[in-house]
């Protein structure tokens, strides 16, 4: 079996691990889990997958997302310029990932 993008399990550890953390009142405030989670599982997926072209897209938007929700939380920045940005940045990383300068995502063949 071959094994899929390392970003779809990180980014549900993120959230499962913020939301019990939140459940167990350990930390007061769910939006600092979040964004704290949302920056992680970025950098995680960098270091997991390396630069590819799945992860030059994935891994800066859940960045990204993190320091929009920051901005949100903290600075009243609002989800009326937030979400166009982030769209745009996905598209611009998109653009990027279909360069022929980066390498495509390897595939990992199962042990025999």
């Amino acid at each position: 079996m071959k094994q899929r993008s390392a970003a779809f399990p990180i980014v549900l550890i993120a959230i499962g691990g913020g939301w019990l953390v939140n459940e167990l009142q350990l930390m007061p405030q769910m939006g600092t889990l979040i964004i704290l989670g949302l920056i992680a599982a970025g950098v995680a997926v960098l270091a997991f997958e390396g630069i590819n072209k799945s992860s030059v897209v994935t891994a800066p938007m859940l960045i990204a997302t993190g320091f929009a929700v920051y901005l949100k939380d903290y600075h009243g920045l609002g989800l009326k310029l937030a979400i166009p940005a982030l769209m745009v940045l996905a598209g611009l990383l998109m653009l990027l990932a279909r360069s022929a300068h980066i390498r495509e995502r390897v595939e990992q063949d199962e042990p025999q």
